[in-house]
C-alpha cells in the first residue's frame, strides 16, 4: 500500500492481522525500481520479522488517505472486450486477438479519491477490472508460460470511460474516452501472485449507489493474465511498474440497461483477495 496525502504517500504493508507496517526504512516508494529489485518479497520478509515500525492508524485506512499502490507508472495499457458477454453488450463479436489501447498514466489515482466527470460529459461509465502490475522487464517472451515471472502483483482497477469520447467522436481512437483526469482509481492493495494465484478464478463486482452492476470472475477472461502479458510483450516492452487493465465483464452503462454516472453517484469496485475501492463522482470544472 501507499498511504498519505497525494504526492506525499509513504510505502506501507498491511498484514493478515490488519497491522499496517511502515516500509519507509527499506524504500522511499513503491515504484518500478523497487519492484524490479524484488521489493515486494523484501517487504514481506521485513513484515515477517516484526522489526518494522507500525503506522499508528487503523488498518482500514480510516483517517488516512490511501494512494494508488504503485507510484508513477510509466504506462497504463488496457485490453478491450476481454469478456465475451461485455463484447456482446458493446455490440461486438468476441475478439480473436487482444484489443489494446492506452490510458494517460496520470489517470491513476487512489482507490477512494474523487473522480471527476469531464465538462459536458453525458456518458461517463464504470468498469471494474483486474489490474496487473509488472515487476520485471518483459520483451518478446517466447511463450505465455514465462509471463507470471514478470508480474509483481495484482490490484483492483476502475477503468472509468467516457463513451461519447470513446465511440462517437473517437474515429476508433478509444484512448480519447479513457484518459480524462482521475479516470483510473487503483488499489487499495498490490498483492503478489504467491498470495493470490495467477489471477484466475477471482470474482469481480461493481456497485453504483449500492446497487449491484457487475458480477463475474476472471475465469471468464478470453485472454488470461499469462496470455495478455505474452501478447503485449510482442508489441511493446513492458517495464517495471507498468499497469495493465485486463478488461471488464458485462454490466456497464454502455449496455443500455443502466444510466450513466452523474455528479454525486458512488461507485464501488471489488476483486476477491484484492480489496474494495469506493469513489464519489463529481463535476470537473474547466
Amino acid at each position: 500500500m501507499r498511504v498519505g496525502p497525494a504526492g506525499s504517500e509513504r510505502p506501507a504493508a498491511l498484514d493478515d492481522d490488519g497491522v499496517l507496517w511502515d516500509l519507509s526504512g527499506i524504500t522511499a516508494d513503491i515504484d518500478g525500481d523497487f519492484l524490479a529489485a524484488g521489493g515486494l518479497d523484501s517487504a514481506a520478509a521485513a513484515v515477517e520479522s516484526g522489526e518494522l515500525p507500525v503506522i499508528d492508524d487503523p488498518a482500514d485506512g480510516t483517517g488516512m488517505r490511501i494512494g494508488a499502490p504503485v507510484a508513477r507508472p510509466q504506462a497504463v495499457i488496457c485490453v478491450g472486450m476481454n469478456y465475451a458477454a461485455h463484447a456482446a453488450e458493446s455490440g461486438s463479436e468476441p475478439p480473436t486477438r487482444t484489443v489494446i489501447f492506452f490510458k494517460h498514466p496520470n489517470t491513476i489515482v487512489g482507490p477512494f479519491d474523487e473522480v471527476l466527470i469531464p465538462p459536458g460529459s453525458t456518458k461517463t461509465d464504470w468498469e471494474v477490472e483486474l489490474a496487473i502490475v509488472i515487476g520485471t522487464r518483459a520483451r518478446y517472451l517466447s511463450s505465455p508460460s514465462e509471463a507470471l515471472s514478470h508480474v509483481a502483483g495484482f490490484a483492483v482497477s476502475n477503468d472509468v470511460s467516457e463513451r461519447h469520447y470513446q465511440i462517437e467522436i473517437s474515429g476508433g481512437q478509444w484512448s480519447k474516452g479513457k484518459s480524462s483526469e482521475t479516470f483510473n482509481p487503483l488499489g487499495p492493495w498490490l498483492v503478489r501472485p504467491s498470495d493470490v494465484g495467477d489471477g484466475s478464478g477471482l470474482r469481480l463486482q461493481s456497485f453504483v449507489n449500492g446497487a449491484a452492476r457487475q458480477n463475474s470472475t476472471t475465469s471468464d477472461l478470453i485472454f488470461d493474465v499469462a496470455q495478455v502479458v505474452f501478447d503485449l510483450s510482442q508489441y511493446l516492452v513492458l517495464e517495471p511498474g507498468d499497469v495493465i487493465n485486463t478488461g471488464t465483464p458485462q454490466g456497464v452503462a454502455l449496455s443500455g440497461r443502466f444510466p450513466y454516472l452523474v455528479p454525486g453517484d458512488i461507485v464501488e469496485c471489488e476483486v476477491d483477495g484484492l480489496g474494495r475501492q469506493r469513489q464519489v463522482f463529481a463535476q470537473a470544472l474547466p
